[in-house]
Parts: C-alpha cells; sequence; structure tokens
C-alpha cells in the first residue's frame, strides 16, 4: 500500500468544486440550488430522442441560476449540420455556454452525418462558435467498442487537434468503484505522451442496486468486485454507497500519479441532495482512517 503523499492534499480542493450532472428537462434546477454552489459546472445529459432545443433551455435556465451550464452533445443524435451549428449558435447565445462534453450518443445508427464525436470536430463548428473547452469520454475499465490502443489514439488526436485550434480539451472519465482502474489508466496516458487534464467520473450515493443498475448499463467492469465487497462489509442493500473507497484511494496514491487530475464530476444517481451532501462531508476522514479504510477493504494501488 501507498502511504499518502503530502502533496496529494490538492485533491480535496478539487472535489470542492466538482461538476454534476441533471437531465435536460430542468426540472431538477431548483433542487440544484438548494445543494450547489453557484458558479457550478452543470453538465446537461442528451438521452436518446431528447431535442437540443430543450438542452439549450435548460442550459439558460441554469445561466440564469448561476450555475455554469455545460450540454452533452451527441453526435449521434444531431439530424445535420445544421441542427448542430443551431445547437452550438443557440447554446452560445441563448446561455454563454463556453464548454461542451461530446459523447457518441446512445443509438447505434446516426441520425444524420455524426458517427463519431471526431466526425464533429472535424466539421469545425466547434471553433466557429468560440467553444473555449471541450470535454470528451475516457474509459479506465475500457470502452465497449474499442481496444485500449485505438482508444489512446483517439485521445492523442483530440490532444492534437486541442493545440492546433487553442482550444482546451480535457477527459471525463466514467465511474468506477475503486481507484486502481482509475490509477491504471492515468498511467496508460502518461506513457502515451497523452497529457490531457482528467476530470475524474464519481458515482454520487446511492443503494448498492441503484449503483449496479447505473454500472450495467453504462458498462462498468472489473470494478464491481468492490461494490459487491462493499455489500457484504455492510450487509445490507438499503445502504447508500458513496465514491468514498474511490477518493481514499485516490489520496493514498503517490503525487505524481495524480498530476493530470484536474478535477472531479459526480455523476448523482441517488439524487442532487445525496450528491450535495456527500460533498460537504468528504474531507472530514483523516489520511490515518484513509488508510485503515483502504487496508480493511482489501484495495490497493498500483
Amino acid at each position: 500500500m501507498t502511504v499518502s503523499d503530502p502533496s496529494s492534499s490538492r485533491l480535496p480542493a478539487l472535489l470542492s468544486s466538482a461538476s454534476v450532472e441533471i437531465s435536460s428537462r430542468g426540472h431538477q434546477i431548483a433542487e440544484l440550488r438548494d445543494h450547489f454552489a453557484e458558479g457550478t459546472d452543470v453538465t446537461i445529459t442528451f438521452l436518446p430522442g431528447d431535442h437540443y432545443r430543450h438542452n439549450v433551455e435548460t442550459a439558460a435556465a441554469l445561466r440564469r441560476a448561476g450555475f455554469n451550464p455545460v450540454p452533452h452533445i451527441a453526435a449521434r443524435e444531431m439530424a445535420s449540420r445544421e441542427a448542430l451549428d443551431d445547437f452550438l449558435a443557440r447554446a452560445r447565445g441563448e446561455a454563454d455556454v463556453t464548454r461542451i462534453l461530446l459523447v457518441a450518443g446512445d443509438v447505434a445508427a446516426a441520425r444524420g452525418p455524426f458517427k463519431s464525436t471526431r466526425d464533429v470536430c472535424a466539421s469545425g463548428l466547434i471553433e466557429v462558435h468560440g467553444i473555449a473547452c471541450v470535454s470528451v469520454a475516457g474509459h479506465p475499465e475500457g470502452h465497449p467498442f474499442l481496444e485500449l490502443r485505438d482508444a489512446l489514439n483517439g485521445l492523442k488526436a483530440w490532444r492534437d487537434w486541442g493545440r492546433r485550434t487553442g482550444t482546451r480539451v480535457d477527459v471525463v472519465t466514467q465511474f468506477c468503484f475503486e481507484s486502481t482502474p482509475i490509477l491504471q489508466w492515468i498511467a496508460e496516458l502518461d506513457r502515451a505522451g497523452i497529457d490531457l487534464p482528467v476530470i475524474v467520473g464519481l458515482a454520487g450515493p446511492a443503494t448498492p442496486a441503484t449503483l449496479t443498475k447505473f454500472a450495467l448499463r453504462c458498462g462498468v467492469g472489473n470494478s464491481m468486485r468492490a461494490l459487491r465487497a462493499q455489500i457484504g462489509r455492510f450487509g445490507r442493500l438499503l445502504m447508500d454507497t458513496g465514491p468514498d473507497d474511490v477518493v481514499r484511494g485516490l489520496r493514498c496514491a503517490p503525487a505524481a500519479a495524480t498530476d493530470s487530475i484536474a478535477g472531479f464530476h459526480l455523476f448523482p444517481f441517488g439524487g442532487l441532495r445525496k450528491a450535495g451532501d456527500w460533498l460537504r462531508t468528504c474531507d472530514r476522514d483523516p489520511p490515518g482512517l484513509e488508510r485503515a479504510a483502504m487496508s480493511s477493504a482489501g484495495l490497493q494501488n498500483p
């Protein structure tokens, strides 16, 4: 087990400004204001069947409420180049959006000309509309349809595009239930010379049954064993499980192993109230208890 490195104390500060996710319907904004600080980055999902104008309306409402809207753009849901152009123009003009999160989309067949996020990149529309930051997805436990080498090559292409256009590119990871896959994946990025900032995705507090449902839907793999271990430790399916072990594992890693971590993103599977409450209390464990918790859980970092 790795002894905590003092320079890893920057991670709690990053946690305090974690971003969070809401649906495109916008009905969660009142609850968001009750549990998250103004100025928080709030991503807006783009699920199959969503219409981008609803996402823009939600983004504008978030901006009025004092948050920074970060709409997802699902490449395969864009019916045409004109639709993407209109989406970006409205997002910039109506909600002052400067950051977007690009995903391929949860549909097998593209509705229009964009089969991947790289197709959106190649359109030139991101630069035309002055988007300053683009977030792309990372998969520490592997991409369901890409080999690691292909996934790394895709991230290299994004790195090069960002350098060429002057656009900040970062990587928002899929959530895991232990820190080891995240640290191993970051090490792979380092070996490949991919120096993109990493935003670590965390599964917010929820029952193990709820987390299992979302994990299966999102393709989370080996770290499911950590979730099963927590069920065994607590012996109850109704007790909320948060990302504490993941955060402890990252904090106990050498600082060099977490240098590329630039922030955290919460997936609030158990609701915004639980996610906000967890953020306010997650830094109360002293480092000694972190190491004890890691040991008792049988979790180790590489």
